[in-house]
């Protein structure tokens, strides 16, 4: 079977949010700077967060959810980047426009039509990443299409929004968790597409596309945390898991294809238990105290909990017997699952069951034992939690719930990416009732003069970028596509219009030497835009020889508050005056006579590296060939 034709029998269907933080000279509700700093910030606050009642009375389960966690949030704070907006102090000024038009950019890209006026809407959250308890967000466009391969997939939406704060720490003893405020307010892209794209492989490909657009506009962000990505999986009688935050674009497919096996599996386990004539009514909430059974046990993780006076709790899992440890993703089991919901709901490490025991210091007369006072027959499982009472109370009550979902089916939740590919259970999806107007910030008319301006002032695709580079600058097909796949690229055109330098030489420079050096150990992110600028004019004045740029750029990203003066001078690499270069050349071929009379002309080549080796870059190659040639000439001559 092929890997079209398993999706296609599983049903699959996804659909892609990408977010990405628009370059703008402010922030989307006020004046501030779109800048991420690390100093030390300059003051703090804490608040408390709670969820409210939508227009319809209704509270948001994901709402509900991270207000139970009780937590504190303190926000740190810049006196000149940040300002009383993202204190929530300030009433929001009015939307950016300059955020409005990147939004019409792309829907002038993908076909979408931008809508008559732009409404901000406020989306309830809580989980502190925003001090009002909302984000704002403003549909810009509606519908539209990007074309992969020979395939349309739909666009549902274009939004603007506004980025979360960032989150630096969670103090887990102060139930605190700790955010900054720079961050907070930087505008974001959301390109929504429809649930069109069919296989893993092609998810990866339809956000690359979606990304290459985005880069086109020259008006984004770029590096960590710039970009992220939230993907809507389902199959055929499973159910939509929404899982959010991916930042890496090459693990997107994997993400895909585990979710799919994920949901697969669970499948399987529920049909396994209405084969074994378990419904969700008999999944009982019959928890029990069972620290007695526990007494000298050698588990650290029991032995924990009851010296600091916790417990050891219990539940019965009608006919899960076999299926709690049954592997549902690579490294993950159904255990995974119900250790999640245990976690989040419960506040606890984690759980012991049935399936995975005798383990972890605990034997098998403990396993007897607990199926003794839970009335386990052989075809169940038993789970266990040591914590606090309530903790364990709590934790359990969500493991019953979760395996309740796992007779039924595949529950709709929130997850959360791992580095691997799989997920974890986030919290539960979100509900219409967190959606409400915006009354605090006046909406923006889209004019038919403003959607003229857009679309006289299109940037160039990409693709007709990289055919340019080709004809114009005589890049290799090659290089010409990696450079404007580049995180240089923006760089790359800077130089190449403020330099007189050689194109290729700059784009082989920025795209094969970095990546060198960086294998090599290189700190190549402390090599500033200014080095990069600075050696390449020091280039094209023959202040140094290309063939010294790694020296140059190794030792920059080593001293990276020198410059390219400074650089030269403690490297000695800058360019060798004429007379020095003859006088290594001379000296070299004295040492070389016999050499030179055995091989001929062809004794050029042979010293050659020689020559260079000695020079360490001071010198270009086509110097040291022409005057090394005359020097062997010379020697053939006599």
């Amino acid at each position: 079977m092929t890997e079209e034709s398993r999706y296609e029998s599983l049903g699959l269907m996804v659909g892609l949010e990408l977010h990405q933080q628009l370059n703008t000279e402010q922030k989307l509700f006020c004046h501030c700077p779109t800048l991420i700093r690390e100093s030390e910030p300059h003051g703090s606050f804490v608040r408390r967060l709670r969820p409210t009642r939508s227009e319809m009375g209704e509270v948001d389960p994901a709402a509900l959810f991270e207000f139970q966690k009780k937590k504190k949030f303190c926000y740190e704070y810049y006196n000149d980047t940040t300002c009383l907006v993202e204190a929530d102090e300030e009433p929001p000024h009015d939307l950016c426009d300059e955020a409005i038009d990147i939004c019409l950019t792309m829907a002038n890209f993908l076909g979408s039509n931008p809508v008559d006026e732009v409404h901000p809407m406020r989306k309830i959250v809580i989980d502190g990443s925003n001090t009002t308890g909302f984000q704002r967000t403003a549909i810009v466009s509606l519908g539209g299409e990007v074309i992969v391969g020979e395939k349309r997939i739909g666009i549902q939406a274009i939004a603007v929004e506004e980025d979360a704060a960032r989150k630096i720490a969670d103090d887990d003893k102060n139930n605190m968790r700790v955010y900054r405020l720079d961050r907070l307010g930087i505008p974001l892209i959301e390109i929504a597409t429809a649930p069109d794209i069919r296989t893993p492989e092609e998810a990866q490909e339809v956000a690359f596309a979606i990304g290459m657009l985005l880069r086109a506009t020259g008006r984004v962000k770029r590096g960590q945390g710039t970009i992220r990505q939230d993907v809507n999986v389902s199959i055929k009688e499973g159910a939509i898991m929404e899982i959010k935050g991916l930042q890496q674009l090459d693990m997107l497919a994997a993400t895909v294809e585990f979710e799919a096996l994920r949901q697969e599996e669970l499948l399987k386990i529920r049909d396994e238990l209405v084969a074994r004539g378990i419904s969700s009514g008999d999944v009982k909430e019959e928890i029990v105290d069972v620290t007695r059974i526990f007494d000298g046990s050698e588990s650290k993780v029991i032995k924990n909990a009851t010296k600091t006076g916790g417990s050891v709790y219990g539940v019965c899992l009608p006919g899960f017997a076999g299926l709690v440890g049954r592997e549902i993703q690579p490294e993950r089991r159904l255990g995974s699952e119900l250790s999640d919901y245990a976690k989040f709901w419960g506040g606890v490490g984690g759980i012991f069951h049935t399936d995975e025991l005798p383990k972890y210091g605990i034997t098998e007369d403990d396993v007897d034992s607990l199926r003794k006072i839970l009335k386990a027959k052989q075809q169940d499982a038993v789970v266990i939690v040591a914590a606090s009472g309530q903790d364990c109370q709590s934790a359990l009550e969500a493991v019953v719930k979760r395996a309740r979902e796992a007779v039924i089916g595949v529950p709709a939740e929130t997850r959360m990416p791992l580095p691997n590919g799989t997920s974890k259970y986030a919290r539960p999806r979100p509900g219409a009732q967190r959606m409400y107007p915006e009354t605090d910030v006046r909406p923006v008319k889209i004019t038919a003069q403003r959607l003229k301006r857009i679309k006289k002032g299109m940037p160039e695709t990409l693709e007709k970028k990289e055919e340019r580079f080709i004809k114009d600058h005589g890049l290799s097909s090659d290089l010409a596509s990696q450079i404007v796949r580049s995180l240089y690229l923006d760089l790359y055109e800077f130089i190449i219009a403020e330099v007189k330098i050689s194109p290729t030489l700059v784009a082989v420079t920025l795209e094969n030497t970095l990546v060198s050096l960086h294998r090599e150990g290189v700190e190549i992110g402390r090599i500033t835009e200014k080095h990069f600028e600075g050696l390449f004019r020091a280039v094209a004045d023959n202040k140094v020889a290309p063939q010294a740029i790694p020296s140059v750029l190794t030792h920059l990203a080593n001293n990276p508050a020198s410059s390219i003066e400074n650089a030269l001078k403690a490297t000695g690499l800058g360019i060798a005056d004429q007379d020095e270069v003859k006088g290594i050349i001379k000296k070299i071929v004295s040492e070389r006579i016999d050499f030179i009379r055995e091989q001929g002309d062809r004794a050029v080549g042979g010293l050659m590296g020689v020559v260079m080796n000695e020079l360490r870059g001071k010198a270009d190659g086509k110097t040291v060939k022409d005057l090394l040639t005359t020097e062997v000439n010379k020697v053939l001559s006599e």
